[in-house]
């Protein structure tokens, strides 16, 4: 077994930095090997893994916690994470949950002031929103059954970027910047970030980060339990029961008990493929496949990315998938969430019944699957941030993690160089509503619902043809059922199909993607609105990263939106 040794993580950084010919945004293709991500420095630190002879699950968590150190706004280990793998040769993929938890203490009225809730911006900065952290104990649980280096090799990259420094990104300026007030609430993260007048660090900014690097060393050395009991523990509770705002009542006790699990993943066919994804605590895979499946009925390859009916077919399934993710959405150890009747084909063909090419539906109700109790809509509060990556290895083992912090730079608290999360907020603040508790709400030890959705594809003989994930909010499962569209239905490159605009809705506003990638859509609004539309444009907080399989080897996809990459050899 390799020892690890922290000397050895400063020359790994030559493996996590690209040349500076690269391509901003390469798309390549590859023969066996590929990690697409955020961030160049995180997609070359799973390359990295790779070369040293591990596998995809290797890659996928060097990639993680170099995400940690380079794209601290929206990811990393003081958040949590969703993992869909599939080890070589199988046909239906693992799942890892690594969802946030809230503290024991937690009750529902957590976020209720009197008999109102609280505002939600005012909830998110400080401790109370900060959830326990679940990816290391993810990527643990995970890597302890699929991994092939040891653990601590997994930890060199990050490690050489924390400490030998990372230069800030445009996106990164730009989210720093947009955060100045809630990072200059506390030291650790102004320290990090802003420039001593407060002003936000600009792009081309070199920071050092050394205490990350030593909390990453401490777990590379002696495993998770460096991080869930102990000094790093210790230190996440002083910084969230002392926030200047919002003190939480997590305890070292609700770090100690965190477990990450193995779920059942949600599979369900898609005309001539099998598209998987995560099932509770996220509602995001369940809504993906209900996006698909209820368009089952209409030619969209027929159709095609041009035509505005297509687009009206897309918003109106997603007005049904979001009315059944607001109702039966939770946290399954919680609440009964009715799984198999949410994606049952019999179910969703009728959903997808009550959408007409030529109108709108008044009101997008949720259904009443097989297996579920009546309950009320209630929305939950999701913040767009983020971060989805993949791979593939030469083995045949695929990859696709969704990890976050929840909003920009979560909490806006750092311990031990992490920033902490701010997933609590993900709850619906109200427990009750018309007299029935919500499924959604807080509770002691429950993991707040979830919209990521990393996701895999397979063909009709069982091969997978697509790992593909996104960031951003509640416009998750639009994202990704988009992107599945686009490369199953009108036969794009992941690429372009990853860079198709999006419709997004909200209740019946339907939000057409302001930005250079969403001119096409805007021109359709007008077509929309003929058909009954009400319709709206504005930025999206949208990204996305995919792999796809193309002939006997693979082509990578990242957002021309971000800043990420795909690589490949």
């Amino acid at each position: 077994m390799k020892i690890f040794s922290p000397a050895a993580a400063f020359a790994t950084v030559l493996a996590v930095t690209l040349p500076a010919s690269l391509p901003a945004r390469a798309a390549p293709t590859a023969p066996t090997t590929m990690v697409s991500a955020a961030d160049p420095r995180a997609a070359a630190a799973g390359i990295a893994m790779m070369k040293q002879g591990g596998n995809a699950m290797d890659a996928i968590a060097a990639t993680l916690l170099a995400l940690s150190v380079v794209e601290p706004q929206s990811s990393g280990i003081g958040g949590g994470g969703l993992l869909v793998y599939q080890p070589k040769g199988g046909r239906t993929p693992v799942t890892f949950d690594g969802r946030e938890k809230a503290p024991a203490a937690a009750t529902p009225a957590y976020f209720m002031e009197g008999d109102r809730p609280q505002k939600r911006g005012e909830a998110v900065p400080g401790g109370k929103s900060v959830g326990v952290p679940g990816n290391v104990a993810m990527l643990a649980l995970a890597h302890a059954r699929y991994g092939k280096l040891p653990w601590a090799s997994l930890f060199a990259p990050a490690i050489a970027l924390a400490r030998g420094g990372y230069d800030v990104t445009p996106r990164l300026a730009r989210t720093i910047d947009g955060s100045r007030a809630t990072l200059a609430r506390t030291p650790e993260a102004a320290a990090l970030f802003l420039n001593p007048d407060g002003t936000a660090k600009p792009a081309g900014t070199h920071i050092v980060n050394e205490a990350l690097a030593q909390t990453l060393e401490a777990i590379a050395k002696n495993g998770p339990d460096a991080f869930y009991k102990g000094a790093i523990a210790a230190a996440i509770v002083d910084r969230v029961k002392t926030a200047p705002t919002n003190p939480s009542v997590m305890t070292v006790a609700d770090l100690a008990a965190y477990q990450a699990k193995a779920r059942p993943p949600v599979c369900a066919p898609y005309r001539v493929w099998t598209v998987c994804g995560m099932g509770p605590p996220s509602a995001g895979g369940i809504a993906v496949i209900a996006i698909l499946k209820q368009l089952e009925g209409f030619d969209l390859g027929k159709l095609g990315p041009t035509n505005p009916v297509a687009w009206h077919l897309f918003a109106e399934s997603e007005r049904l998938a979001f009315a059944d993710r607001a109702a039966f959405g939770g946290d399954s150890d919680f609440v009964d969430v009715p799984v198999k009747g949410l994606i049952a084909g019999d179910y969703l063909k009728a959903r997808g019944a009550l959408i007409h090419a030529d109108s709108v539906m008044a009101t997008a109700l949720p259904g009443q699957p097989a297996g579920a109790k009546p309950r009320t809509p209630a929305k939950g509060g999701e913040i767009p941030s983020t971060t989805h990556f993949a791979a593939v290895d030469a083995a045949g083992n695929v990859a696709s993690l969704t990890s976050t912090v929840e909003g920009a730079f979560g909490s806006s608290l750092v311990a031990g160089g992490m920033v902490l999360n701010n997933e609590l907020t993900d709850f619906s603040f109200e427990p009750s509503l018309g007299g029935a508790p919500v499924a959604n709400r807080v509770e002691g030890g429950k993991r707040p619902r979830s919209s990521m959705a990393p996701s895999i594809v397979y063909d009709a003989r069982g091969r997978v043809v697509l790992a593909v994930g996104a960031a951003g909010g509640m416009t998750i499962p639009a994202q990704v059922a988009k992107a599945i569209i686009g490369v199953l239905d009108w036969k794009l490159p992941v690429q372009e199909a990853i860079a198709l605009p999006l419709l997004y809705v909200s209740d019946d506003l339907l939000v057409a993607e302001k930005s250079p990638q969403g001119e096409p859509l805007l021109a359709m609004l007008p077509a929309l609105e003929k058909m009954g539309h009400r319709t709206a444009s504005f930025p999206l907080p949208l990204k996305a990263n995919g792999i796809e399989r193309v002939g006997t080897g693979w082509r990578g996809g990242a957002d021309p939106r971000s800043e990420g990459v795909a690589l490949g050899y």
